[in-house]
């Protein structure tokens, strides 16, 4: 079926066609500024299915509008699901240019093994000025040109479909088609999305289909019909309405139901021509509970409502991608609709984050699990190494009791010489391991804390902490292979040949084709120890040049810049690997090697 824009409020040659779904209404009408809100004036036709509309001649853009609802006694005065702007989220619906956005170039996203991801929430990110209030589109697309010089080729941006309230982390949504009125206009959103593609950033949008509201929700039993005091037509009406953010989850078995969710996924490609989107807990969009424990509780509808939606966005665009947020570690999100799976492009990697933050946060090292750090590094879901996102810092991962990686390393001192240097530690171990990797903004200047939605970034930070932010520079640019010295950054393979688990040293080999400029060695200490004259196997004889040394003295006046630039090895006869050479490394810090071509 696909995306339909003939729902709701659409042009036609004189005036708007106004279209709703009401199936269990007694007649339906529309009221607003072409009518004077007169209430009797405009009364819509009934069509199959329940769907209900009128052609209103006198109807312009710019006027307000709502649906009344009749339904026996009683009548309802509701915002069009279908409305692509709202004056707020319990006001009313806005005629709209509902159209695809004018393309000013012909961008390519990033492939995913090319990937960085930046996520930033509106509110906050691009809030300008020191001005009571929060940040809107107009202030993140002045931040754009940062995000370019960082290195950023995605941003991912936390949902801003129309929520309850000024501010919000977004995923309450109330009305999914609406730009949220305190970021901008639709028109807005437009203008980044193309000001990102001009600048070599691809937008991926979350959104929020695990449930509805909870509040501010006209959905709520929308056409007056509702069973067990639940939520109505668009909402389960049993014990499957049940999620941790209320009884809202949306019935994935109805088609009406489903077609909305799947016109909503397809209008931000169609309209705004974003590059991907992320799934916002997909684990309660396939089961009740959100587990894999219980089969009794699975939605199988739900699954089958993932797999098509995916499915119908590569047919529109097949370089787009879609990611799942899941966190259960579930394989067959990102297997193909054809083995069974939902079809998602990549999925959040809770094996990694969870692994590393207990690495980088426990204050003991003797606690410091080596092998829980190696998996994590190897954890993949399929042979793909890039079907997951890798990070340690997230809305959820800075929030809901937890902070940044430098606030829980040290309460009240997150700039403190061991906050700088572990989430820093950490920043290597994103930027090295096979997966894509994402930040979660101002993690790269070391922004403290934990993230609510009243608070912005501290700008001030980045001239603070010029070398932090230097420093997440000089790993992107590995990353990307930028200098053509570190390919195997790109590649699918990775074998982590040492672990000490004593001295809490870890090093692991990447590569695409092997071989000088290729192959990539890192070396990890996770202790809070110096060690000089370390001795490490390195897979290739020769000279071997320190690309990156986290420990460097040009990142923070406070490290110890130890290390050598060059590294010599000798030849092995001794085990497997061909060479051997000594090392000299800082606490909680990590080397990044590669070879130049002889």
């Amino acid at each position: 079926m696909g995306y339909s824009n003939k729902k709701g409020s659409t042009p036609i040659e004189k005036g708007y066609r106004f279209t709703v779904w009401a199936p269990n209404a007694d007649a339906v009408f529309v009221v607003g500024d072409f009518n004077k809100w007169e209430k009797t004036e405009n009364q819509m036709r009934e069509n199959e299915n329940g769907w209900w509309s009128i052609d209103i001649p006198e109807a312009k853009l710019g006027d307000e509008y709502r649906y009344r609802i009749v339904n026996e006694n009683n009548e309802y005065l509701r915002i069009d699901p279908y409305a692509h702007q709202v004056t707020n989220s319990v006001g009313n619906a806005i005629i709209v240019k509902s159209e695809r956005t004018e393309k000013e170039i012909m961008f390519m996203p990033p492939k995913l093994n090319e990937m960085i991801i930046y996520e930033l929430h509106i509110g906050t990110f691009g809030k300008q000025g020191t001005e009571p209030g929060q940040g809107d589109l107009e202030g993140a697309i002045k931040r754009l040109a940062y995000l370019k010089e960082l290195g950023i080729n995605a941003v991912e941006i936390m949902p801003l479909a129309e929520f309850a309230g000024g501010y919000s982390w977004g995923y309450n949504p109330s009305h999914i088609f609406a730009v949220e009125s305190n970021y901008g206009v639709p028109q807005n959103f437009r203008e980044f999305v193309n000001e990102a593609h001009k600048l070599g950033i691809a937008v991926i949008v979350d959104v929020v289909y695990n449930h509805f509201g909870p509040s501010d929700l006209d959905l709520w039993q929308f056409d007056g019909w509702h069973e067990n005091e639940k939520g109505g037509i668009y909402f389960y009406n049993d014990w499957r309405s049940t999620t941790p953010w209320g009884e809202t989850r949306p019935d994935y078995g109805r088609n009406e139901v489903r077609e909305y969710i799947c016109d909503n996924a397809l209008m931000w490609f169609q309209e705004y021509d974003v590059d991907g989107l992320r799934w916002d807990m997909t684990a309660f969009i396939r089961n009740v509970y959100g587990h894999n424990k219980d089969s009794q509780s699975d939605l199988p509808e739900g699954w089958s409502l993932m797999q098509w939606i995916n499915e119908e966005i590569r047919k529109y665009n097949p370089h787009s991608f879609t990611i799942a947020e899941d966190l259960q570690n579930n394989a067959y999100l990102t297997k193909s609709q054809n083995d069974g799976g939902a079809g998602f492009s990549s999925q959040w990697a809770a094996p990694f984050v969870h692994a590393i933050r207990t690495a980088l946060i426990g204050a003991d090292d003797a606690h410091r699990d080596m092998d829980a750090i190696r998996n994590a590094i190897l954890h993949r879901y399929h042979l793909n190494a890039f079907e997951r996102v890798i990070y340690t810092e997230s809305h959820d991962e800075v929030a809901n009791g937890k902070a940044r990686i430098p606030e829980e390393v040290d309460p009240g001192n997150a700039s403190s010489w061991a906050a700088k240097k572990k989430s820093t530690l950490g920043a290597v171990l994103i930027f090295t391991t096979p997966g894509i990797p994402m930040i979660f903004q101002g993690q790269e200047f070391l922004e403290d804390d934990w993230f609510h939605d009243q608070d912005p970034i501290d700008w001030t930070k980045k001239e603070q902490f010029t070398g932090i932010l230097q420093l997440y520079k000089d790993l992107i640019k590995l990353r990307l292979n930028c200098g053509g010295q570190t390919k195997g950054l790109t590649g699918q393979e990775v074998d982590v040949y040492h672990i000490n688990q004593d001295d809490k040293i870890i090093a692991w080999h990447r590569w695409d084709l092997g071989g000088p400029l290729d192959s990539v060695v890192v070396v990890a200490n996770f202790s809070s120890h110096v060690y000089e004259n370390y001795l490490i196997d390195l897979p290739a004889v020769g000279k071997w040049i320190v690309r990156l040394n986290s420990d460097g003295k040009n990142y923070d006046k406070d490290f110890g810049g130890i290390g050598h630039h060059i590294i010599q090895s000798k030849a092995n006869e001794k085990d497997d690997f061909l060479s051997q050479a000594n090392i000299d490394i800082a606490p909680y810090s990590a080397i990044i090697l590669s070879q130049e071509k002889q």
